[in-house]
């Protein structure tokens, strides 16, 4: 796809920062403060069954990304934020150097041996890509280049590798790439013995892929061009065309995302259907030439469960009759009779099972309680049953996968928000840890200095949101500290208590950092979830006011120096307590942020549209239409004094349109009522994740920080 290269954009930019200083130079007064630009009012009407409304600004939507009228808004808005943060410049380049500091130049993931060699991946100093490398039987042995992502890089503005995977022989190597942030991938192999990569691509395809056992057939699946859905699963044989890949499965409900896998034993093959209520898995022999399927389980109505294998079994993680997931053994032959499935881990009311992982003699459990998520291990023989412990109030326990059904070798890695991340394999038999790594942040920093808290704070109806604190020793909670306080809450994806790097610069500045665990996570449960979604939706954007109210009064922050973030999802969270709560906020910063929901969800050729209806509610029903329109943060826009905002988005999002946040920001500057500044930053060259390459991420990053200085001041 064609998109605006921003080497050709910085002409037009300059000239447009010339003209908003011409007057004021000319009249020899100094410069003046710079104007927004005024998108103009088209009025367009949106049609539906429960009604019509009016939207003035629907014209910004181009689907091709070419409309001349568009580009130049985008332009002029992004030359409006150069020149107000024009005197921040210095400060952003400065964190900018100071976030990518803290990193390590060659930094290097933990090997994972499988099938006799060593696999990583590693930087080199002041590259933006990792590269892609394996030793056979030896890390002394020499080093195989497989990828370098920054050779593949060269000459694309956005590139990014979505996943790899070496052949069961270990010759050739498939991956997946994307040089534009659609997240429409291609799927290429390359030889690892000539170095050649095969004449072999299959465009328009997710990131995940599988091979079989045959060393020959790569199973994929394949997107729909204009929602971007993942609708059908085809096969591909080395050296056939790709457009004549047999139909392996297609998706009729398209309230489905598509998935393809392989157990940890590889002696099966996985599609897995999953909505935000139900799920559905097929299986199929790996060595099967014709890979013939067969359903695990079929479909029920808020049914959903994770596969994995285990000798004639199928281990499966399920919510039937267990709201919190519970774990079950089933015989491969009779999974889908219920009635032959036997207990391994029950059901409980204060424990939520995240996510398992099978080895021949042990089964581990990532599974959450008081919040945190922790590990659990328990023999299959035997009454050994054991957790993993820390001495931190607020952390997190997250399980990796790595290769080897028959270790007694668990890889886990540790963190909290002051303690970087940590990976330990853990020896099941003698209950002893094996650190691997320790991520190393540079610039001084130790851990020691910092403390973490876990709050448990009420919400207006009497429950306790769990809150996660961070702050350098020696910071007074005297209620004169800025807080940072940051929430997601939505599709029951939780909002872990995690080191990030970039954080230590609020803290060391005197910030308190908070995450808000708001309802529409999973960190207390599926109830959380439950009550956070649909016609519940509203408790999410409470509890985050809720929070605010809470650290203010106890010391947290002072109260005129809040500053909110969240993105995506959690960037519908930003607008809506934008418009609930302006007043609690000195400053709020959106990133990608979903803010025109009643549109957005009413227009299934958008993507991910029709898989969200569980998550929203479906707008062609009056009830969810009334209630999506009572929040959604561009319909509920009004005359009102707003706190100062930060929008950043993406030309070439495919998760949220760019679009979107380009409507509410016109309509926040045409009916706000306070002063405050207003700034829209598009990247005319990235897709939801932003900017690619290791280091270009923390460019947004050092700009949020230093808007957010500069409204307290703050000069370094």
């Amino acid at each position: 796809m064609p998109f605006a290269d921003l080497p050709r954009l910085i002409p037009g930019i300059a000239l447009s920062l010339a003209a908003l200083m011409a007057n004021a130079h000319e009249a020899n007064v100094g410069p003046t403060v710079p104007v927004p630009p005024v998108a103009a009012k088209k009025p367009h009407q949106l049609a539906s069954p429960n009604g019509v409304r009016e939207d003035d600004y629907y014209w910004l939507r181009d689907d091709t990304r070419r409309s001349p009228e568009v580009l130049d808004y985008l332009r002029k808005e992004n030359a409006y934020r150069d020149a107000v943060m024009a005197s921040t410049q210095p400060l952003e380049q400065k964190l900018y150097d100071e976030l990518v500091a803290r990193l390590k130049p060659d930094d290097m993931s933990v090997p994972i041996y499988e099938h006799g060699y060593w696999y990583y991946t590693r930087f080199e100093p002041g590259r933006d890509y990792a590269v892609y490398a394996r030793r056979k039987g030896s890390m002394t042995a020499a080093e195989q280049v497989m990828l370098d992502g920054n050779a593949m890089a060269t000459g694309h503005d956005y590139f990014s590798i979505g996943y790899t995977a070496v052949s069961p022989d270990g010759r050739l190597l498939a991956y997946t790439e994307d040089d534009v942030g659609r997240r429409q991938y291609i799927l290429r192999i390359r030889n690892l013995d000539s170095g050649a990569v095969l004449e072999d691509a299959v465009a328009n395809v997710e990131a995940d892929f599988v091979w079989a056992a045959d060393n020959a057939t790569l199973l994929y699946v394949e997107k729909d061009p204009v929602t971007l859905l993942s609708v059908r699963v085809r096969k591909h044989l080395l050296g056939t065309d790709a457009k004549t890949d047999p139909l392996v499965y297609e998706e009729q409900d398209h309230s489905y995302y598509l998935r393809v896998g392989k157990s940890r034993s590889e002696e099966y093959l996985f599609i897995e259907l999953q909505s935000t209520q139900q799920s559905e898995w097929h299986y199929a022999d790996a060595s099967d030439p014709q890979l013939r399927f067969n359903t695990v389980l079929p479909r029920e109505p808020d049914l959903e469960y994770h596969v994995e294998h285990l000798g004639r079994d199928f281990i499966i993680r399920t919510n039937w009759q267990a709201p919190n997931f519970r774990i079950v053994r089933a015989p491969i032959a009779s999974s889908s009779d219920k009635r032959t499935w036997t207990d391994v881990v029950s059901h409980r009311a204060d424990v939520f099972i995240q996510g398992f992982e099978v080895s021949s003699r042990y089964l581990t459990v990532n599974q959450r309680s008081g919040g945190l998520l922790k590990l659990h291990l328990k023999a299959w023989r035997g009454s050994e049953d054991r957790s993993i412990d820390s001495s931190e109030p607020a952390y997190t326990m997250r399980l990796i996968d790595t290769p080897g059904i028959d270790s007694d070798k668990v890889r886990y890695v540790y963190t909290s928000l002051t303690t970087p991340s940590t990976t330990y394999d853990y020896d099941m038999r003698s209950g002893k840890k094996e650190l691997k790594k320790v991520t190393t942040v540079l610039g001084g920093f130790e851990a020691r200095n910092y403390a973490t808290e876990l709050l448990h704070v009420p919400a207006h109806d009497g429950k306790l949101i769990p809150v996660s604190i961070a702050y350098r020793k020696g910071t007074k909670l005297d209620g004169s500290a800025p807080l940072y306080q940051y929430g997601y809450g939505s599709y029951g994806l939780s909002m872990d208590p995690t080191f990030r790097t970039e954080w230590v610069s609020l803290l060391d500045r005197g910030f308190v950092v908070a995450i808000a665990h708001i309802r529409g996570g999973q960190e207390l449960g599926r109830q959380w979830f439950e009550d956070g979604r649909l016609l519940h939706k509203r408790n999410s954007f409470t509890d985050f006011i809720d929070v605010t109210s809470y650290l203010v009064q106890h010391g947290y922050g002072a109260k005129d120096k809040v500053f909110a973030q969240g993105g995506s999802a959690g960037g519908l969270l930003m607008g809506a307590v934008a418009n609930m709560a302006p007043q609690a906020y000195r400053a709020i910063v959106a990133y990608v942020p979903f803010v025109d929901v009643v549109t957005t969800m009413s227009d299934e050729s958008i993507p991910l549209t029709t898989n969200e209806f569980d998550q929203w509610g479906n707008p062609k029903e009056k009830v969810y239409y009334d209630y999506m329109l009572s929040y959604s943060p561009y319909d509920n826009v009004r005359a009102q004094d707003y706190p100062a905002m930060l929008v950043f988005t993406g030309l070439w999002d495919s998760q949220v349109q760019y679009y979107e946040p380009a409507k509410w920001v016109a309509k926040l500057r045409a009916t706000k009522t306070d002063t405050h500044l207003l700034v829209f930053s598009v990247n005319m060259s990235a897709g939801h994740g932003g900017k690619s390459g290791r280091f270009q991420r923390y460019h947004d990053t050092a700009r949020e920080y230093a808007f957010i200085f500069d409204q307290l001041g703050i000069r370094q």
